[in-house]
């Protein structure tokens, strides 16, 4: 089965909103980051809706392309990688981003938002590359 290009447009530009979103509050100093409830929360859900949109991305290929069913959300980033889509080093850090997911979304109380902002610093790139890698499969 093909995949749905719509589908496809639609997370990626998902994915690049948040993302953009994500650089802008990561300019703002650590501590002033840390100091800011509203940032950390604009932050989380950006976070989220991102990860979440790479996820449905994920999904999308490993169960309409390659026919398989992940067991978790971490594991539809190491299909993609066993599958050649996505570059060993992408897929880890995705996968780590996925567990990440979780406790945004399970365990928010346990959040440190120090990890939020060093994902902010460091990691979301990874997200617009792998939109970026989908996009080329459409």
């Amino acid at each position: 089965m093909t995949l749905d290009a719509d589908v496809v447009r639609s997370r990626c530009a998902e994915i690049e909103e948040a993302v953009a979103r994500l650089e802008q509050l990561a300019a703002l100093p650590r501590d002033q980051f840390l100091a800011d409830r509203d940032s950390q929360d604009i932050a989380c859900y950006r976070l989220l809706v991102g990860i979440e949109a790479a996820l449905t991305l994920c999904y999308h290929v490993t169960t309409r392309r390659l026919r398989k069913a992940p067991d978790d959300y971490a594991a539809c980033f190491a299909i993609l990688c066993e599958a050649g889509l996505v570059a060993p080093d992408l897929s880890e850090r995705l996968q780590q981003m996925a567990r990440f997911r979780n406790l945004l979304v399970h365990l928010y109380w346990k959040l440190d938002y120090g990890r939020v902002y060093d994902i902010m610093q460091g990691d979301i790139g990874d997200l617009r590359r792998f939109a970026s890698a989908i996009a080329a499969l459409v």
